[in-house]
């Protein structure tokens, strides 16, 4: 019989952070996910990368502007500015250049709005063109292979990053089944969250500063297994040898409460796993604390 899993009476500190949601839509759903998966690239963790990015879902061409098969991405930073330079640089570099790609605003109810389209516009070095298309106003940039179409502006919304909770297990095998178990349940229940680390699982958490070098961070030694009997105040239990760590980031807190309860829940079904954790700073990160006990409870 399984032994039950420890769920460790503690809590995940996230952080706010400003986010775009965008619709990618193209001839087929493989260019809209190769699209997708290009402007979601190197955008893990704000810590070393330019941005937070990543895939949130598949989007039916029924309920797209368009009527062509979509892909919802969602890009984050602690800066409104500097959100606006990614949308630019990714959209126009990975976007624009893929082969039959149109973006849409996938956030249009918000209060603020970014010019990201009506910036993109000038690389049609003056023959681009303003139109009302799907009720919505958008930009024809020529390109080789036609035009590519951009919506003019973008909603951004205050958004919520760093949700996590971390998986601890007996061996590697159990622990990445167990973390895809969790990946692939939050990819199918959840909504407006994304997963920014790669195939939504990261092995090399990180802690703030360093102990030995001038480094704004390095690894979170008091996670990792085979430093467990060498270092003071190691957080690695005797019978645990892999820690994976799911990081999640959504639109609410409530969608990244969500998502982290359904990863969980799938988690612990794996033979193996033998704790749950998360990662914080004590509150000195950020508002959010979700307490992995009470967010159990929500699915």
């Amino acid at each position: 019989m399984k032994v039950p899993v420890k769920i460790e009476d503690t809590f995940a500190e996230a952080f706010p952070m400003w986010a775009c949601r965008v619709l990618i839509t193209a001839v087929n759903e493989k260019w809209a996910l190769t699209a997708a998966r290009k402007a979601t690239g190197f955008a893990t963790s704000i810590v070393m990368s330019p941005a937070e990015a990543g895939v949130e879902r598949l989007m039916p061409k029924d309920k797209t502007p368009d009527g062509r098969p979509g892909v919802i991405i969602q890009i984050y930073n602690r800066s409104r500015f500097e959100l606006k330079n990614q949308m630019i640089l990714r959209l126009g570099q990975c976007v624009m250049t893929c082969p039959t790609t149109a973006v849409f605003d996938a956030l249009p109810n918000s209060r603020r709005h970014l010019k990201t389209g009506r910036s993109l516009r000038f690389f049609g070095d003056g023959f681009q063109k303003r139109v009302i298309l799907y009720g919505r106003t958008m930009w024809k940039i020529p390109v080789m292979e036609g035009e590519f179409l951009v919506e003019e502006t973008f909603g951004v919304v205050k958004a919520v990053a760093g949700g996590n909770f971390l998986i601890m297990t007996e061996n590697r095998e159990s622990g990445l089944k167990a973390a895809e178990k969790a990946v692939e349940a939050i990819k199918k229940q959840s909504e407006k969250v994304i997963l920014p680390f790669p195939g939504g699982i990261c092995r090399a958490g990180s802690k703030a500063g360093s102990l030995k070098y001038k480094l704004n961070a390095s690894t979170n030694h008091l996670y990792c297994p085979t430093l467990k009997g060498n270092v003071e105040g190691s957080r690695v239990p005797e019978n645990v040898n892999c820690i994976y760590e799911i990081v999640v980031n959504g639109l609410s807190v409530d969608a990244v409460k969500r998502a982290m309860s359904e990863g969980i829940k799938a988690a612990v079904k794996v033979p193996g796993v033998i704790k749950i954790s998360a990662g914080n700073y004590g509150g000195r990160l950020g508002p959010y604390k979700i307490f992995l006990k009470e967010i159990l409870n929500l699915t």
